[in-house]
């Protein structure tokens, strides 16, 4: 579907949406290097011959929009948390930050869309969204302290793993 100037624009853009994430200074900027990371692999995955991987975009694409919207969400009530004084519990916060994290990624138990959205996919698509797409959540998760949910979605990554 596209040529090969389209392919490296969006694939650049990918690459520079994961380098604002991973370098920004804020959640609200780390938030808007995932959304420059979400809509430039949206057109990659995208083929008009292909119903199946028009179908894996559209998944993608709602299911992270779904986990943009809760991450956006905690970032607003930590900043409410920090600069207005409300009596908000921090462990809450960052175990949503966690868990909408974790979805992005798709780690379990938020695997859900995850293998429907690989059959769609060519090889090539795959491996982007296995290795590269992952980066970014996985870096904010590691800025995170909540190890008590990072520890549940190990384990339970292992015995799905195993399974």
């Amino acid at each position: 579907m596209f040529n090969n100037s389209s392919k490296i624009l969006f694939i650049t853009m990918m690459i520079i949406g994961t380098l604002i994430t991973v370098t920004a200074n804020s959640w609200l900027g780390a938030w808007m290097g995932l959304e420059i990371n979400l809509l430039s692999f949206i057109p990659l995955m995208s083929d008009s011959n292909n119903l199946k991987s028009t179908e894996a975009s559209l998944k993608y694409f709602l299911t992270q929009a779904l986990a943009s919207t809760v991450l956006l969400f905690s970032v607003i009530l930590l900043m409410l948390k920090n600069n207005m004084n409300y009596e908000i519990n921090n462990s809450f916060i960052s175990m949503i930050m966690t868990s909408t994290l974790l979805l992005k990624s798709g780690s379990a138990p938020f695997h859900f869309w995850f293998p429907n959205l690989m059959e769609g996919l060519t090889w090539m698509n795959a491996l982007l969204l296995m290795t590269w797409q992952k980066i970014a959540p996985l870096m904010l998760i590691s800025y995170l302290n909540s190890n008590s949910i990072l520890l549940i979605s190990v384990i339970l990554s292992v015995i799905v793993g195993a399974i």
